[in-house]
């Protein structure tokens, strides 16, 4: 009778083993999805996490860019976001602040696709070779970085175009009629004049949201499983972290993309165009000291914040939902007697 006993235990034990591993909800692994989890999958998810992310609070988004200005004109000084946003609406209409929305959509798709899929597999290499599959700052800050070079250089142009659709008394029309006049006047060159600057900025940026987002998701759900609250959180927290510490670069940025014409006078800078990351910074402390660095930071944190904790949470639920519609379509291939097809960029990693 014991052994008998025995025997049923461990039926069971493996039984909940087996079943725990073929759900996804329940898998330890499921932050780097199960290894039959498709490149499909990771770009689908970071694609749809990336618009939402950037069109939910793109309106504080062009608040930011306004209140980095380094010469503003005295009708576009600000105190506040709120104050600011009520004013942008009531001079200049209600869609004035979504001014340039439409170019960021088209570049934040496949930039955030190439992101997230980027991510998740050099995070996982790396795991695997540091810490034998467990989780590894060094890898996700690595993996974090890695991801931001390909993020960027489909952004750049559109961060480019965006912003400059977003100034006071900004000279364009429309998306098109600013692609053409810029590549006229400045050649193409100008939609990367700030690349470097903004790699500069974006790899310790992505380095220290991955981190504390992971560093956060182990306090939170060391289980790793779907929770929502744990995703929205950890993301908050990560965006407002990055994002208040790599503020001035992002006020370079902002220089290099616009070419303010205001703070180009003022520095002396007679003709030609403002480029490189040292002379940006030069002309930013000669326009307004230390304090300058830290314009619109207020803003930049308040745009960050709700806007990584809505890309996580999105990425993390479209993850999970596509994840298990792969898992159950394998588990009916299996259940009539079919080899289970594997997808383009599937497999383990």
């Amino acid at each position: 009778m014991e052994l008998r006993t025995e025997a049923v235990v461990a039926t069971v034990e493996m039984s909940e083993l087996k079943s725990r591993e073929d759900d996804p909800s329940e898998s330890h692994e499921y932050e780097s999805l199960p290894p039959h989890a498709s490149l499909t999958t990771h770009m689908t998810a970071g694609a749809v996490a990336g618009i939402l992310e950037h069109t939910v609070m793109y309106p504080v988004d062009s608040v930011k860019t306004r209140m980095q200005s380094l010469q503003p004109d005295p009708k576009a000084q600000y105190r506040g976001v709120y104050e600011a946003l009520q004013r942008i609406v009531r001079t200049e209409g209600v869609l004035r602040p979504l001014r340039g929305l439409n170019i960021t959509m088209l570049g934040a798709g496949p930039a955030h696709a190439l992101y997230f899929a980027c991510y998740e597999r050099v995070k996982r290499s790396l795991s695997d070779i540091i810490q034998n599959g467990g989780n590894s700052h060094i890898a996700n800050g690595v993996a974090g970085s890695v991801a931001t070079v390909l993020h960027d250089a489909v952004m750049n142009p559109a961060e480019v175009i965006k912003q400059r659709m977003q100034m006071f008394n900004s000279p364009y029309r429309g998306l098109w009629d600013c692609i053409v006049t810029v590549t006229r006047r400045e050649g193409v060159a100008a939609f990367y004049r700030s690349y470097s600057t903004q790699l500069t900025m974006n790899i310790p940026f992505q380095a220290v949201h991955f981190i504390t987002y992971e560093q956060t998701q182990e306090r939170l759900n060391p289980e790793r499983r779907y929770r929502p609250t744990s995703h929205i959180v950890s993301g908050a927290a990560a965006g407002a972290l990055s994002a208040a510490v790599t503020t001035p670069l992002d006020v370079c940025k902002t220089l290099l993309n616009t070419q303010e014409h205001g703070a180009l006078r003022s520095s002396g800078q007679v003709g030609g165009n403002l480029s490189g990351m040292v002379n940006t910074f030069r002309t930013v402390y000669r326009l307004g000291g230390a304090p300058a660095f830290f314009k619109g930071a207020q803003a930049r944190i308040i745009f960050q914040m709700p806007s990584t904790a809505i890309a996580w949470s999105v990425y993390e639920f479209f993850k999970y939902i596509l994840t298990r519609q792969q898992h159950e379509s394998l588990q009916r291939q299996r259940g009539h007697g079919q080899e289970p097809k594997q997808e383009a960029g599937s497999g383990p990693t």
